[in-house]
């Protein structure tokens, strides 16, 4: 997994979530206790399976 800026982390995490709070399907399989699509996105996040790229320029 690529060590990501605060900032790349936030923005990632914040556009997954929004995604999945349009309805995008899950990317990974979902504990029941967790609703909000921020907290999803996180978990998306640790396990590396957000298909989010970062350009760095």
């Amino acid at each position: 997994m690529k060590k990501y800026t605060r900032f790349e982390k936030a923005r990632i995490i914040g556009a997954r979530a929004l995604q999945i709070s349009m309805g995008a399907p899950s990317l990974i399989k979902i504990p029941k206790d967790v609703i909000f699509p921020i907290d999803i996105a996180m978990l998306e996040f640790n396990e590396d399976a957000i298909p989010i790229t970062v350009k760095n320029s």
